[in-house]
Order: structure tokens, then sequence, then C-alpha cells
């Protein structure tokens, strides 16, 4: 799918998205804990929550499992010291070959700072930089104007509007419609996403991007 398998660091002017740890389960239980009102609405995974700490580990075990394995990659989005998880995002292999999709999250008390906005980019040059993807998607609820307006701000393009393809968001309501919104690696200069500052580091801690 890429030349390059996604980067395990990457690092913007106020971010650190890394693939999760084990160790990071408190801060991330913590960070869900507190914004449960403002994630169920639009995450269905929320409607499970709270979970216990030990079954945060193992979530966060099996991410790790799916990032070394080159199937699926979930970042961790902290703040650049890496004290405190601010939501969480990644490069997600669903949506068939040459291609990625982002999804994203941010933590009650910070939204409206444009976090989003910036793991957004930084992902989105990552993937068409870094990683040789040839598409970037990212699929919101069309309601969700606030997840929406971000594509919408670093040059995507609209699609599509897919009715009934989202599951539901536990609240009984059935079936959600999708917006789906691209940007091709040859659609990238001159957007607003080519214009994030993006350090990227593999494994190893070598810079990739």
């Amino acid at each position: 799918m890429s030349t390059l398998e996604p980067p395990y660091r990457i690092r913007t002017e106020r971010l650190v998205l890394r693939c999760w740890d084990p160790q990071d389960a408190p801060r991330l239980k913590e960070a869900v804990d507190s914004s449960l009102d403002h994630l169920r609405p639009w995450m269905p995974w929320a409607a499970e929550e709270p979970q216990p700490l030990e079954q945060k580990a193992q979530l966060l075990r099996g991410f790790r499992a799916d990032f070394d394995r080159g199937e699926d990659f979930v970042y961790g989005i902290f703040d650049r010291e890496e004290a405190d998880v601010v939501g969480g995002s990644g490069l997600h292999t669903r949506v068939g070959p040459d291609a990625f999709e982002i999804g994203y999250w941010i933590r009650g008390d910070r939204i409206g700072q444009g976090l989003a906005t910036e793991a957004a980019a930084a992902l989105t040059r990552v993937g068409l930089e870094a990683c040789g993807a040839e598409r970037i998607e990212i699929r919101v609820e069309p309601s969700n104007t606030r997840s929406a307006a971000i594509p919408r701000r670093l040059g995507f393009r609209e699609e599509a509007t897919l009715r009934r393809r989202l599951p539901g968001s536990g609240d009984g309501s059935g079936l959600r419609d999708v917006t789906i919104f691209a940007l091709f690696r040859d659609e990238l200069a001159g957007t607003p996403a080519a214009e994030v500052p993006v350090e990227a580091f593999d494994a190893t801690g070598a810079r990739v991007l």
C-alpha cells in the first residue's frame, strides 16, 4: 500500500502524535472519561465507556500490535511535553489499497483550539509524502459540522454523502449518513494541509519527514 509504513512519532507546532503504549492507559482513560458528553453523540465506541483501566491497557496493546504488524495505525495525540492525552487519531487502512482514512477525536476541554485540524493536517502530509499513499479520506457524519469543517479547511474535496453507512452512536438511532472528503497526492501542494510544519520519525528515531 505504501512505500514506507507510517512513522511511530510525529511532531507539530503544538502536538506529538505517536503510537500508543499500554502505559498511556491512565491518561487515555482520564481524557475519555472527562469527555463522554462530548464524544457519545459522534463516537460509537464511547457508548461502551467508561471502561476499567485494565481494559484500556488491553485496548492499547491491540493498537500497538496492529501498528507493529503494519495492519492499522492508531495514534495518541499528546501535548508537546507528552504530559496529557489531548485526543486520538489514526491512519486507517480500511479504505483500500494506496489510501488511508484519517479519524480524530479531541478531549472536551480542548475543543475549539484547532488541534484536530493540526493533527489531521500532519497525518495528511505523513500519509501522502512519507508513506506514498495516493489518497487520504476523511469521513464524517453530515450533522457533525465541527468535524466536517476540518477537511474543508485543509483543502479536501467533498465527494459524496452516503446514506445509512456509519454505525449507530449507541443511542438507538440506527445507521447514520456519512460524508466523504478526499485529497489526492497530486493535489496536496498549495493546500493549507501542506503548510503545516511536521517532523516524523520511524521506530528507530530516524527522521522520515
